[in-house]
């Protein structure tokens, strides 16, 4: 054979081999895996090679190679047929009606035209409302069927294309609604993508059998054995007077968190056979009836009024014309999932959707299948904490004395710091103090943290694993800050006394013997310190449960900053810039980052709930702990490596720049400087960061500008309150002291 024939040969082998184990393009791939809820890392586990392969497969830098790409290919024609390839974006809302749709309506303001209702049992007839930022109502002219925006489509940036979302014919019309009655006294449903819907129902039964019936309002299940999410009807006030509910709670009924059993609507669907959930009929009211097989009767209800949309977390979202507001929950759905509670509910509700506790099991002989356990997930049943681990009232410590004090010896104490020091003299001659912020922290922390998925294994005298999660009981008082590694085998010696510990959330040096989580003793082993574990609970049974959580939100913040106009790709001082005044770009966007970032921080909170009153006594146990989700380890795990990545940075910074830290409350951390810009004290050069520490930038992990005062301004408050270690990190932003810190 000549050379020619020869490469041709090989040539015609590839052609072949591609014709075999044909691949969608890259882009595809990535979705596919995405919507089926599986992690990079368990798809590299079952081809038996790395995540960065699977990355670079999703990229496009690199294909697999056999026999791998076989065993790719197949998984991906799986999942093709189990989630099909996005289809193009049609008048979907004109499809999904009746035979004839009613006019749109005029403004409020304006005479309403003559409409007819929908019949019933027939499909409600939309109409295309104007962009939400506009009059809270539709305007009289009807759009063009081809200009209407299919509702939960993505929105590109200005200036990108996104390709087009297949739409789930059940849920045509989006997740959810706001249901709002206009100045003709027609009730009408607010959708998302700017549609708008008759409601013919007269009561809340009705209500609820009109959306489960005939408003195709719903969204998807996020993972393959998960279950698709409830619709969401959002009440306005003048709903809750149309159905005959108050449109405020009285001070009982707000300290109760609902409506009294005998109000007649709670009796109108006792009437009608429809459930309330134990929370009873709240501003997250759930009505149900039990399910059948595998189809679900259920209707998730919100009532701003009633503070459901806590302003903390949601801004002015509550005070928003109907069209706005189903705006606002509408992009929060399609992005991270649709509310069914708080943000810390829905933050956690995320984890179990992405991955649920149960799946059917291969089909057996006759056919059938059974629920089995779920690989990855935390399972149907709850289980106990470590000793070290439960929270004080916790049944485990029911047998300790009752005004007994737990120290570190006893309790495992993971918070995020709150440590502050007075400024060295050096310092008061610089002009600023810059306060540089984490972005989502906590869900960096989060990111491929390896967590006990099970219940705890206690151990005496374990050699530490830093691959093993758990609570370990080990002395780190012998670690000096004053020389730790900074690399493989790079020592530096720093100033100890300008640095916190890493080892307590207030930063103090510990001083024998205490319990922490797995990130903690690692580090200790990373700054060049050898450990000796007197015992721990460890969990053999882990993984890496929070990853698709963390990219879920991840995603959902980067894409509404992008939209804000603040790009993970831009240059230091251009990401400074776009960073400046964002939130007035789009304020109900804003609105939307704010509930992702307190969803983050929310659902990891819920992991360790406490008790909420219900007559609750210590050593008793509380609701909170008949749930899986019930995981303080969890939670202590992700805020010690949360609280770690900061204190490498910090370290880091300290070993190239000689600066160190004034002040540092969770993710924000106060430097002293000549100049106001974050970038007159982080050392870039050639636009570059220095390696391991500091960068400016969007991502989770990475840090902005959190606010400038003078030095002036600190040593000036903290005269004023008299305390020399007053928490500048606190009021930073806008530089209001409104009182003495109190810690919180």
């Amino acid at each position: 054979m000549s050379d020619e024939e020869e490469l041709f040969s090989a040539v015609d082998a590839l052609l072949e081999q591609a014709v075999r184990d044909p691949l969608p393009e890259p882009a595809e791939r990535k979705r596919l895996r995405e919507a089926a809820g599986l992690t990079q890392d368990q798809v590299a586990g079952a081809l038996q090679t790395r995540r960065e392969a699977v990355g670079n497969w999703e990229a496009g830098r690199t294909e697999p190679r056999p026999p791998k790409r076989a065993a790719y290919a197949r998984l991906l024609e799986g999942l093709a047929a189990r989630f099909p390839a996005p289809g193009a974006v049609g008048n979907t809302s004109t499809a999904s009606a009746g035979p004839t749709a009613t006019p749109a309506r005029e403004a409020a303001a304006q005479t309403s035209a003559p409409h007819t209702a929908p019949a019933p049992h027939t499909a409600p007839a939309p109409h295309t409302a104007p962009a939400p930022a506009a009059a809270p109502r539709p305007a009289a002219t009807s759009r063009p069927a081809s200009t209407s925006r299919r509702p939960g489509a993505k929105t590109a940036a200005p200036g990108k294309t996104t390709a087009a979302v297949a739409v789930d014919p059940r849920f045509a019309h989006g997740p959810l609604a706001v249901i709002d009655v206009g100045a003709d006294r027609k009730v009408v449903a607010y959708c998302t993508g700017g549609l708008v819907l008759d409601v013919p129902a007269k009561s809340i039964p009705a209500l609820v059998d009109w959306t489960l019936q005939e408003a195709k309002l719903g969204q998807p299940k996020l993972s393959g054995p998960g279950k698709d999410a409830d619709p969401l009807l959002v009440l306005t006030e003048s709903a809750l007077e149309r159905y005959g509910l108050p449109t405020t709670l009285t001070e009982e009924e707000r300290l109760a968190g609902r409506l009294p059993e005998g109000h007649k609507v709670i009796k109108q669907l006792a009437r009608a056979e429809w459930k309330l959930t134990k929370r009873g009929f709240g501003p997250w009211a759930r009505i149900y009836r039990p399910a059948k097989g595998s189809e679900r009767a259920c209707v998730q209800l919100c009532i701003p009024s009633w503070h459901a949309l806590d302003s903390r977390h949601w801004g002015t979202a509550a005070q928003l014309p109907p069209a706005e507001l189903a705006r606002v929950l509408g992009a929060y759905a399609s992005r991270v999932m649709t509310p069914c509670g708080s943000t810390a509910v829905t933050g956690l509700e995320l984890m179990t959707a992405l991955h649920p506790p149960t799946r059917a099991s291969a089909p057996h002989a006759d056919g059938t299948r059974h629920s089995e356990h779920n690989p990855g997930s935390l399972g149907k049943d709850p289980v106990d904490p470590a000793p070290c681990e439960a929270p004080d009232g916790h049944p485990l410590l029911a047998d300790l004395p009752r005004f007994h004090i737990r120290g570190p010896g006893e309790k495992l104490l993971e918070e995020a710091y709150d440590w502050a020091r007075p400024m060295t003299d050096a310092e008061c001659t610089l002009r600023h103090l810059v306060g540089i912020d984490v972005n989502m922290a906590f869900a960096a922390g989060a990111n491929g943290l390896i967590v006990g998925l099970g219940a705890p294994t206690h151990v005496k005298a374990p050699v530490f694993d830093p691959k093993l999660p758990g609570s370990w009981l080990v002395d780190l008082s012998h670690v000096d800050l004053s020389r730790v590694k900074v690399g493989k085998d790079t020592w530096a010696d720093l100033d100890a006394g300008l640095l916190p510990s890493p080892f307590t959330p207030k930063g103090e040096r510990p001083d024998g013997p205490a319990w922490y989580a797995t990130p903690t003793v690692a580090y200790a082993v990373e700054l060049g310190y050898d450990v000796a574990p007197i015992e721990a609970y460890v969990r053999y049974d882990n993984g890496r449960y929070l990853d698709a959580w963390y990219q879920r939100l991840r995603d959902a913040y980067l894409a509404t900053m992008a939209d804000l106009g603040v790009d993970a790709d831009l240059a230091p001082a251009d990401f400074l810039a776009a960073m400046d005044g964002y939130q007035e770009r789009d304020p109900q966007l804003a609105i939307v980052v704010s509930a992702i970032k307190a969803t983050v921080k929310g659902g990891l909170g819920k992991l360790r709930e406490r008790p909420r009153g219900e007559g609750w006594r210590p050593g008793e146990p509380w609701r909170a702990l008949a749930r899986p989700t019930w995981r303080p380890d969890i939670r202590a795990a992700v805020i010690s490596r949360t609280r770690i990545n900061l204190h490498r940075k910090i370290v880091k910074h300290a070993a190239f720049t000689g600066q160190y830290p004034v002040a540092i409350l969770s993710d924000c951390v106060v430097y002293a400087a000549n100049g106001e810009s974050p970038l007159d004290f982080l050392p870039y050069r050639d636009g570059k960061p220095l390696p391991g520490g500091f960068k400016l930038g969007i991502n989770p992990g990475l840090v902005k500008h959190e606010g400038t005062q003078t030095v002036l301004w600190g040593e000036g408050v903290r005269e004023q309150f008299d305390a020399p270690d007053l928490n500048l990190a606190r009021y930073i932003k806008d530089g209001t002291v409104t009182d003495a810190d109190n810690g919180e």
